[in-house]
């Protein structure tokens, strides 16, 4: 058990027979009444996300969850199918799941597989992956780093907005949280 007060952004909790993780929390003191504690939480199976408020010092059951290094294989109709690095056990995981991941995905990709005792939750993203430009418009000359943006479509059919000055065929450096372009790789 744990206690909201100790409450993380990441933290992984079991509330009302879901798992959840917290991905805000602000710990409230009104001038007026019991103290609070707001948080924002994602559910893990269904990728809902829900606010909720705790009373202050309430008790919560932290989740004990397993990230697993698992290498990305291949997509298989409506599944794909991910390998343990060292037991080569495979796994294979629902794309309805994973469809915000999948954006990110190339094959061979080395990536966390998040288990709650022996289910599969989900997979855990790098903070950022390094994908090819497959289609942009061409740079012109004149055009300044600073001066714009253009869409790109990136080789695992993510689009994202870069700077004029990249072209295709380009390695890009995508923050996987935000969906953006970083840098050149």
């Amino acid at each position: 058990m744990i206690s909201v007060n100790d409450f993380k952004t990441g933290l992984t909790i079991e509330v009302d027979g879901g798992l959840w993780r917290v991905l805000d929390f602000q710990h409230v003191k009104p001038g007026k009444g019991a103290a609070f504690v707001r948080s924002k939480l994602r559910n893990l199976r269904n990728g809902a996300i829900q606010e909720k408020t705790f009373r202050a010092g309430e008790k919560v059951e932290k989740a004990q969850i397993d990230n697993r290094k698992m290498q990305y294989l291949y997509a298989s109709g409506d599944s794909h199918v991910f390998m343990d690095m060292e037991s080569y056990e495979q796994v294979e995981l629902p794309a309805a799941n994973i469809e915000y991941e999948l954006k990110f995905l190339k094959e061979n990709m080395e990536v966390h597989i998040m288990m709650f005792q022996y289910e599969t939750l989900g997979v855990e993203l790098p903070n950022t992956v390094e994908l090819e430009v497959t289609e942009t418009e061409p740079g012109i000359k004149g055009d300044t780093a600073s001066g714009g943006t253009k869409p790109a479509t990136l080789e695992t059919g993510l689009i994202v907005q870069v700077p004029f000055f990249i072209n295709q065929g380009d390695k890009l450096i995508i923050n996987t949280t935000e969906a953006s372009y970083v840098s050149r790789a």
